[in-house]
């Protein structure tokens, strides 16, 4: 089952402050319910570059994903891109940019699950899945507003198959 799913947080907070909170994963525990832990697997060069972490999230839907990500490109307050493996398999990217007072973030996740029963039960699941990842997504861009003592101005989520 393959995902191409794309989130844009618009959050009025500068840029390098939400790049930063970004960037350091390790933390997301602390303030993004749904990341249940972070784990550094691997530290890569001193840019980041070959970092492996190992995350486990848990949405609304009663399953727990476990996926390591491995940083193949850093551009501070661009883009941070990796490639997932374990419980997904594919690539992240997560792209920055302002305007005005405002932070515009972008993740774009395309990967495969890799667990026999999502894939089994395609059909079922992937609307489900999606709306999980939504709903973890919109709760991440609220988390890390509230973090900033800022506000979250919109949510889009886009999706193709």
């Amino acid at each position: 089952m393959e995902y191409n799913i794309v989130t844009v947080w618009h959050i009025e907070a500068p840029l390098e402050t939400v790049y930063e909170l970004i960037s350091q994963s390790m933390n997301w525990p602390q303030w993004w319910c749904n990341v249940k832990s972070v784990e550094e697997i691997a530290s890569g060069d001193t840019k980041g570059i070959g970092n492996i972490r190992r995350y486990t999230w848990q949405g609304v839907l009663p399953y727990r994903l476990i996926f390591d990500i491995c940083v193949t490109h850093i551009e501070p307050q661009v883009v941070i891109e990796g490639i997932a493996s374990g419980d997904l398999e594919g690539n992240g990217r997560w792209s920055f940019s302002s305007h005005e007072t405002m932070t515009i973030v972008r993740y774009e996740w395309q990967v495969r699950t890799t667990s026999f029963w999502m894939n089994m039960l395609e059909l079922f699941a992937y609307p489900l899945i999606k709306w999980n990842h939504n709903l973890v997504m919109r709760q991440g861009g609220k988390a890390l507003a509230h973090k900033l003592n800022s506000r979250l101005i919109r949510v889009a989520h886009y999706s193709r198959r």
